[in-house]
């Protein structure tokens, strides 16, 4: 075809014609043990369109979960898929792969979901999972943050994000909220208390990841390229309490 043969005006047309394709939602399984207090901050941030994704479906351990109902009233597929119908670990979470892998998924994200996972289970979805954790990271891995936390006295509790790994609530912190501990804290008080705060900044933590801003390595989590400090970003006190519109003390 030599240059006289193309009719400028035809191309033009033919791109304005053209309608691109809809980019598709990153996909978001949730998984959940209990009453889903974190699921619920997901959905309504995707409800707002403030999550980057959808959530596809919500997979809980137990059966009788709340968060199965949260799902069910947002229109998200609910599976129950109970720990106890199997011989293993392993066995469920061989079961649990499929399950997932059956959506699949961009990210993972663990909202009070709680199983410690076989390395099987993590290699397979690494880079990829969330986890929400109570309390500051590394500060208080496990169990019974809020009780351990007043036992040490500390004056300063709060949340964390960050990837999961085989080492229990040990993977790359990426963003953390802080609370100042007062003196008539009690397990109760914090609870709630940080309760807000992850429900605060777990939405945002899996907006940025579906966004690709955030990302995982084998030596840390990195964000817009650059690689976060061990305890990821934080939020003050003093900021999440002013997002949650909470009474500051004059102290603070």
């Amino acid at each position: 075809m030599s240059s006289t043969d193309f009719d400028n005006g035809m191309f033009n047309d033919t791109i304005n014609d053209m309608v691109p394709e809809p980019t598709a939602a990153r996909r978001i399984v949730v998984l959940i043990s209990g009453s889903g207090s974190n699921l619920q901050a997901l959905i309504d941030a995707q409800s707002h369109d403030q999550l980057g994704g959808e959530i596809v479906a919500v997979i809980s351990n137990e059966p009788d979960a709340y968060g199965l109902k949260r799902a069910l009233e947002a229109d998200i597929e609910a599976v129950a898929l109970p720990h106890r119908e199997y011989d293993s670990r392993d066995a469920y979470d061989g079961a649990l792969i499929k399950v997932i892998e059956r959506h699949e998924p961009d990210l993972i994200v663990l909202a009070g979901f709680m199983r410690i996972l076989t390395p099987r289970f993590v290699q397979r979805f690494l880079g990829k999972m969330l986890n929400i954790h109570p309390s500051l990271l590394p500060a208080y891995q496990g169990l019974n943050t809020h009780a351990r936390a007043l036992a040490d006295g500390v004056k300063q509790h709060g949340c964390s994000v960050h990837f999961v790994t085989e080492e229990l609530d040990g993977g790359p912190v990426v963003l953390q909220a802080e609370l100042n501990v007062t003196d008539e804290d009690t397990v109760e008080t914090l609870k709630e208390k940080v309760h807000a705060r992850e429900h605060l900044i777990f939405p945002i933590a899996v907006q940025w990841f579906l966004q690709g801003r955030l990302q995982y390595n084998a030596e840390n989590a990195t964000m817009d390229g650059h690689p976060l400090p061990p305890h990821g970003m934080r939020l003050s006190h003093t900021d999440a309490a002013e997002e949650l519109d909470e009474e500051l003390d004059e102290n603070t």
